[in-house]
């Protein structure tokens, strides 16, 4: 089951280290987040295959929380290693086309619309019926 310390660590991974003060946002985001995967779903819990997609919108969240009431807490974020490219599997999105038309904002709107989005086909996988 994912918690805090993964999504601490993927928030880590792209240059933002979380703060004390930051631990209520940051369970309310995840807590969120595995209400909204086991409603769609109709599972218990996060099933093991959905963990990683529920991690990245976590941190998704999380970042469009901070973007919206603390954007000065974003400033240490590497957007030009975090937005240029994602590569997972066989999958890979590149976001440096246009790059340089892109202001630091657009640019990680667009990184936390990925992250928020990205897998979510695959809670198909994974849905039951309810009755």
């Amino acid at each position: 089951m994912f918690g805090t310390e993964t999504v601490k660590e993927r928030l880590k991974s792209f240059g933002y280290e979380v703060k004390a003060d930051d631990e209520f946002a940051l369970t309310f985001c995840i807590e969120k987040v595995r209400s909204t995967i086991k409603n769609e779903i109709n599972w218990q819990d996060v099933p093991e295959g959905l963990e990683h997609t529920a991690v990245d919108m976590a941190v998704g969240e999380f970042l469009l929380a901070k973007k919206t009431f603390a954007p000065n807490d974003l400033e240490n974020l590497d957007l030009d290693f975090a937005v240029k490219q994602i590569q997972t599997g066989d999958t890979n999105t590149v976001f440096a086309t246009g790059e340089g038309t892109l202001t630091p904002e657009q640019r990680l709107t667009s990184f936390i619309n990925y992250l928020l989005s990205y897998g979510k086909a695959e809670f198909n996988s994974f849905r039951r019926i309810r009755w």
